[in-house]
């Protein structure tokens, strides 16, 4: 019954509509707190940019975006994903269809014309976000989003959104179920720059850096909402050319 009904575009469509105004109410009754506190000032200077974060985190992350901002996001193109795409556009954020699998996977799931067409986004002036997981695996960066900064000339920035009411959902990225009237905090780093004749070792140094920033912001952003981090946070910082920062 539900196998069915989950591919009825109508069942669909009805979800992710239900899936944003289930999160403008979240967004709407959370005490939010952003660091740098001047983020949008620092931020609008550098547009348009890449926006990334850890998959199951990313939720709230089209509340940060401003009237003024344009911007896509890259969503998987399996038919469970279509009621996020519907979710994102309802919320004003435009959609780019593929998902970054590695190998033969890549261009059978969408993964170059996905990339090619960010790419576009940016060239044009639109931002453009996206997990930066490697697919089915939790909390470790792939290529796909230091590839995007190298081929575009745009910069990264790592951003987590934690809220201290919350389920944990028993998937494999531990997805965060938001809850209402609690806090929430945005955390950004200070983002990365690829060159555009980045060869191998520059693009993996470009990855752990993505992956350093982000498991740093995730850990202060769990910490603003009074819940201690999971691990230590690490300090090693790679060679990776660091973006102008949004710390100021």
């Amino acid at each position: 019954m539900w196998r069915r009904l989950r591919t009825s575009p109508t069942v669909r469509t009805v979800l992710g509509r239900g899936m944003a105004s289930y999160l403008r109410l979240v967004w709407r009754t959370q005490r939010v707190v952003m660091e740098p506190a001047n983020l949008y000032e620092l931020a609008d200077a550098q547009l348009p940019m890449i926006l990334t974060f850890w998959h199951g985190q990313h939720f709230l992350t089209p509340f940060l975006v401003r009237p003024y901002h344009r911007a896509r996001v890259m969503i998987s193109r399996s038919a469970d994903a279509d009621v996020n795409a519907i979710a994102a556009e309802a919320l004003g954020i435009g959609a780019v269809r593929g998902s970054g699998a590695q190998g033969r996977d890549f261009r059978t799931k969408g993964g170059f014309n996905a990339t090619l067409e960010m790419i576009r986004h940016l060239a044009e002036g639109t931002n453009v976000a996206m997990t930066a997981d490697v697919p089915k695996i939790s909390r470790v960066a792939g290529l796909g989003v230091v590839t995007i900064a190298k081929h575009s000339g745009r910069p990264i920035y790592p951003v987590a959104i934690a809220t201290s009411r919350r389920i944990v959902a028993r998937s494999w990225d531990k997805s965060a179920i938001h809850l209402p009237f609690g806090r929430a905090a945005v955390v950004a780093g200070d983002g990365v720059v690829v060159s555009a004749d980045a060869g191998p070792e520059e693009l993996e140094a470009a990855r752990r850096e993505v992956q350093r920033q982000l498991d740093l912001v995730t850990a202060r952003a769990e910490e603003l909402v009074g819940r201690p981090a999971a691990g230590p946070r690490p300090v090693a910082r790679e060679d990776a050319p660091p973006a102008e920062p949004l710390n100021g």
